[in-house]
């Protein structure tokens, strides 16, 4: 005989209720955070900024997760940083941990036994440690060169057993302090991109007009005395949608785009007789080749433009590029 399958299980509006009481409880320990940055929170800063090893992020169970997202936010930010598992440490890790490194160490407790059993080695080899706990009076907390109260009242978990509103508080001031030394080291957007040169970011960041444009050799051109019949037979041939309007010197004076064309036809001019002066876009938007690409998305978005001329100081064209080429790049 076959037993019977359980019931299966089915979310009733109970469940949105104890979602939005996690929301708060959570929300609530990480702004209960910010009345206890004080002068412990600056030495820790202070501790990280005079780290001539490595910085150095340890934790058991969920504080362990906890800390390898700390670990992997300074090393992303300019301070090189990592994750060392305590069980692990006990058992030969240790030897990735000098006397010139800072060490911090999760645990809400405070009490972690595989933290605590190694903590009198880091000290004895000169290392500096940070404890990150919800008790200042645990062995951690204790044995701390500073000590980063990240107590909280109740966990989210209505059992109150699962680490839920802890862990958050915790992330919520490795985070804290990431930024902090981020922000004293000057740590910028171009060292951020050194960094992250895989991603969507990295070619946000080191990704320049030089690199997308089109050269003046590919750029249609014509000169002012040209009729608009030149303008759209080069426009046509140029597949940028515009053609750019130079004097000898190969300075721009002007733009002719597809839907200068449109307006046009709306004239009902004769292309034969009309001059592209007269109905070309004077003092188009141009950009230099040193911005980032992403400066000329910007521009384009907000002037609502397909085509962006490129130009040295003295207006000079130096190339072109257009919304297909930033595609191209994937720098949209």
């Amino acid at each position: 005989m076959t037993s019977a399958l359980p019931p299966v299980a089915k979310a009733t509006p109970q469940a949105l209720e104890l979602a939005r009481q996690v929301l708060r409880i959570e929300a609530d320990a990480v702004a209960a955070l910010i009345g206890r940055i004080g002068a412990d929170f600056l030495a820790a800063v202070d501790l990280v900024l005079a780290c001539k090893g490595r910085l150095i992020v340890s934790g058991m169970g969920k504080s362990g997760h906890i800390g390898r997202k700390i670990a992997a936010t300074f090393a992303s930010t300019g301070t090189p940083a990592y994750f060392v598992h305590p069980a692990e440490a006990s058992h030969g890790d240790l030897g990735m941990i000098t006397g010139e490194d800072v060490v911090v160490a999760l645990s809400n407790s405070g009490e972690s036994e595989e933290l605590v059993r190694i903590v009198p080695i880091l000290k004895r080899q000169g290392a500096k440690l940070i404890a990150m706990t919800g008790n200042p009076a645990s062995s951690l907390g204790r044995q701390a060169d500073v000590h980063l109260d990240a107590a909280v009242a109740q966990e989210a978990c209505p059992l109150g057993l699962a680490p839920t509103a802890s862990t958050t508080a915790a992330l919520a001031l490795g985070d804290a302090l990431a930024v902090a030394v981020l922000d004293a080291r000057g740590f910028g957007p171009d060292d951020f991109a050194r960094s992250h040169p895989g991603g969507t970011l990295g070619r946000r960041l080191l990704t320049h007009v030089r690199d997308v444009m089109r050269p003046q050799e590919a750029v249609p051109t014509i000169g002012p005395d040209a009729s608009l019949a030149d303008a759209v037979l080069a426009t046509s041939r140029g597949g940028l949608g515009m053609t750019a309007v130079v004097d000898a010197a190969h300075r721009v004076l002007g733009i002719f785009t597809d839907g200068d064309l449109r307006r046009t036809f709306e004239k009902k001019l004769d292309f034969n007789t009309v001059a592209i002066a007269d109905v070309m876009t004077r003092t188009p938007r141009t950009i230099g080749p040193e911005k980032l690409a992403v400066e000329a998305v910007e521009m384009m978005e907000r002037h609502h433009i397909n085509q962006l001329i490129v130009t040295d100081p003295a207006g000079q064209l130096l190339g072109a590029l257009n919304m297909h080429d930033l595609f191209r790049a994937k720098v949209i």
